[in-house]
């Protein structure tokens, strides 16, 4: 096992696509799977009938949020008397999860280090299927039978930003590595926690000046990786003092709480891009406004070269540019296309792994140009990456037409 790699969280994984009749047995009464020996790999031989807490995963891109049931897996061989066959079987209960399971959806069965099993389908086409592929590394799936994977620590199975995020959605909490700065965040920021563009220049301070000659994709990357590191960091500190104090039995309290950090989460991964993304802005000397308004009282993330330019209607609309800017995409992608109406065309940068080609399809249709730092335009197709931009390249061109 390696730390920062997937083998700290599973043991070995099976991938397959559901046939049609494999998809009838998880939506009947009858969740057995026979035709699985290649599961020996991961559970062993069978003697007798063991049983393996599980959790459920049902991902599709039309829904925000997982959905989560628990249950069990038994593992057993029907055949144990048998002198000489076996014929092992993986028996499945009726969860909310099988029940929306269908013909050519992705299901991943990843034996975990403290002895459960989690169990994550992704609907057929998807990207969050594209992303679970490109997580586990697997590329290539046949028409039948699984793929297994046992090492699960290569280079291809580090953890970074992207796959952290993905791992966190089918229900890993991933282990941030530790640093040595606590002390002066604490510190610095009194104990608390500071404001989202204070913290982002704190987290590119920290860095070593070897970063700064990398260019704008790697730059970029490093540093959206470092202050989740250092996010990650203080967060912990913060709840465990807070966890510590207690709620007595105020469940309201506790339940705001939570939710409190589950939204500062996600909103400050957002602003940290941006913040990030700006910063890039002002060391390349390109000329912007950050979320000014335009028509209808919308507010693009950034208009280049800015929103005076924008309101002068003699402007060569030719030399504007709009960009939105979204850590994941889902369905609001959408949201930029009614963004300054002056702008046919729209960009959008993102750090989403994988998006489907169905969706970049329908960019394209919609003329909106995705933008991505260049470490993930692999986990595309290589049809995908054609169309792509750099962050590197995006900067350029918006400095041409300034």
């Amino acid at each position: 096992m390696k730390q920062g790699h997937l083998s700290q969280y599973f043991i070995g994984i099976a991938v397959k696509h559901l046939s049609a009749v494999e998809a009838d047995v998880l939506v009947s009464n009858q969740h057995e799977f026979n035709g699985v020996e290649a599961l020996k790999l991961i559970f062993g031989n069978a003697s007798w009938r063991q049983q393996f807490p599980a959790k459920f995963v049902y991902l599709s891109d039309r829904n925000e949020e997982a959905v989560v049931a628990d249950g069990f897996l038994t593992w057993y061989d029907a055949r144990d008397k048998h002198p000489k066959r076996t014929e092992h079987r993986l028996y499945f209960p009726t969860t909310v999860v099988s029940e929306l399971a269908a013909e050519g959806d992705l299901l991943v069965i990843g034996r975990r280090p403290d002895g459960s099993v989690l169990v994550v389908v992704a609907e057929s086409n998807s990207t969050v299927a594209n992303q679970v592929r490109w997580l586990f590394g697997v590329t290539d799936l046949g028409q039948t039978g699984y793929l297994i994977r046992e090492e699960l620590d290569t280079e291809q199975d580090r953890i970074a930003f992207a796959s952290r995020a993905i791992l966190e959605a089918i229900g890993v909490s991933v282990e941030t590595p530790a640093t040595d700065l606590l002390e002066d965040m604490l510190q610095r920021f009194r104990g608390g926690f500071p404001s989202t563009r204070d913290f982002s220049a704190y987290a590119r301070s920290t860095l070593n000046e070897a970063y700064q000659g990398d260019n704008s994709d790697a730059l970029l990357m490093a540093w959206m990786e470092r202050e989740e590191a250092l996010f990650r960091t203080l967060e912990r500190q913060i709840i465990s003092s807070r966890l510590s104090a207690g709620f007595g039995d105020d469940v309201d309290s506790f339940i705001a709480f939570s939710l409190s950090v589950q939204n500062r989460r996600k909103s400050r991964v957002g602003f940290a891009l941006e913040n990030h993304l700006e910063q890039l802005f002002v060391q390349r000397g390109v000329r912007y406004s950050r979320t000014p308004m335009t028509e209808n009282k919308s507010r693009p993330d950034f208009l280049f070269p800015g929103v005076q330019q924008y309101r002068d209607q003699a402007f060569d609309t030719g030399r504007l540019t709009v960009l939105g800017v979204k850590t994941t995409c889902k369905d609001r992608w959408r949201q930029v296309l009614a963004e300054a109406d002056r702008v046919e065309r729209k960009h959008l940068l993102t750090l989403e792994p994988a998006i489907s080609s169905n969706q970049t399809e329908e960019m394209k249709a919609k003329q909106l140009q995705l933008v991505l730092p260049e470490p993930l335009h692999q986990t595309y197709s290589p049809e995908q990456r054609t169309w792509l931009n750099t962050v590197e390249f995006f900067l350029d061109r918006l400095l041409s037409q300034q």
